[in-house]
């Protein structure tokens, strides 16, 4: 499997991805799923400035669930982002990424966000896509570097969001 880690970080590519994990796993491109940011060429110049020699791949959600198979089977190593968490659902949906597992880095404070950690603070939704994510069966965990704890999402959620309606 050539993509190395999936990761959920509103900042995208940065510093913790480039140098922090991108130090351990060893990229040598950059899978950024991002529907708005597949547009923006200006804006897909900013992030190629932060990663050296590695390249840059720039996909909308549709288009990332068609390339998949082929970034799974090809040699290059690859860090696959999405700036939020419906992003990766929709990635994820029908089971594309049954048996992966994504990693919560960065999602800080904002309007309608519970801080669970001191760098991720989810919504209501983001609590449902990630329960969603799970569901589709992706093992879901946060860690902001890849030294740091790794925390499951079990952990993560506010106590009346771990039980379903039927639990």
């Amino acid at each position: 499997m050539s993509i190395v880690l999936y990761r959920i970080d509103e900042r995208l590519i940065h510093g913790q991805v480039v140098l922090g994990w991108g130090g351990q796993l060893l990229p040598h491109r950059y899978l950024v799923v991002d529907d708005d940011l597949a547009l923006s060429e200006w804006e897909q110049d900013l992030y190629r400035l932060g990663t050296g020699d590695s390249e840059i791949v720039f996909a909308s959600v549709e288009a990332a669930r068609l390339m998949l198979p082929e970034w799974r089977e090809d040699l290059v190593r690859s860090i696959l982002l999405t700036r939020d968490v419906a992003s990766m659902l929709r990635l994820a949906q029908g089971g594309l990424l049954r048996g992966e597992k994504v990693n919560l880095g960065g999602i800080h404070h904002g309007p309608g966000r519970l801080q669970v950690l001191a760098y991720l603070h989810l919504t209501e939704d983001d609590i449902s896509g990630l329960r969603a994510l799970e569901e589709e069966g992706v093992e879901v965990s946060a860690r902001d570097l890849p030294d740091a704890h790794k925390v499951p999402l079990k952990a993560l959620l506010p106590q009346g969001a771990r039980d379903g309606p039927d639990e």
